[in-house]
């Protein structure tokens, strides 16, 4: 007797969850973004444009970071300079990846991207790089933009080149053989990092 309710409810439903689910990839990874941490306290730090375009393979994308120079400090820890965002309650400081790298990306792998965004926090009173305090963030692409969540990794690591085209922190889908740990984003204070 309910069965033509029953029935269009469903409909209604199924509708809404493929709408759903088709939108998550409906953000445009090809073209200019914003990189921005997000601490916190909701704070917007804008680290600079990301820019993304065509490669002859149809689903690789080249990319290339330029730094907004204003929100960074230079830093000089060890012996040498780093380009540090100042927080409230720690420095994070960006750590180049120092190897040729393929900076291609895709829908589906982001790790490059990952890579290119090392960070080393320390508090402000320290005066020494202490890579062991690493952090990687594992990106995915919402309907917003891509959103990296932070992990810990060793920076030590890659104190010597790994094996070309091998990605020394993995792609952030296995933790278990230990170059990334998964840690609460509130125990950093930039809890996010965010392209859009």
């Amino acid at each position: 007797m309910h069965k033509p309710a029953h029935n269009l409810y469903r409909f209604i439903l199924t509708s809404l969850l493929f709408l759903t689910c088709s939108g998550v990839h409906s953000w445009e990874l090809k073209g200019n973004h914003t990189v921005e941490l997000i601490n916190s306290s909701g704070a917007v730090f804008e680290l600079g444009t990301l820019n993304v375009s065509d490669t002859s393979n149809s689903d690789e994308y080249q990319f290339d970071f330029h730094f907004n120079d204003s929100t960074f400090e230079v830093y000089f820890l060890s012996m040498r300079n780093f380009d540090c965002v100042t927080g409230e309650k720690e420095v994070f400081c960006h750590v180049v990846y120092p190897y040729d790298y393929p900076a291609r990306v895709s829908e589906n792998n982001l790790t490059w991207l990952e890579h290119s965004f090392l960070f080393m926090h320390k508090s402000a009173s320290e005066f020494s790089a202490k890579l062991w305090n690493g952090i990687i963030y594992n990106m995915e692409i919402t309907e917003e933009g891509i959103i990296g969540h932070p992990q810990a990794v060793d920076l030590n690591e890659i104190s010597s080149p790994p094996e070309p085209g091998i990605a020394p922190y993995g792609d952030g889908s296995d933790t278990e053989i230990g170059e990334r740990a998964e840690i609460d984003p509130k125990s950093r204070e930039f809890v996010q990092l965010r392209i859009r």
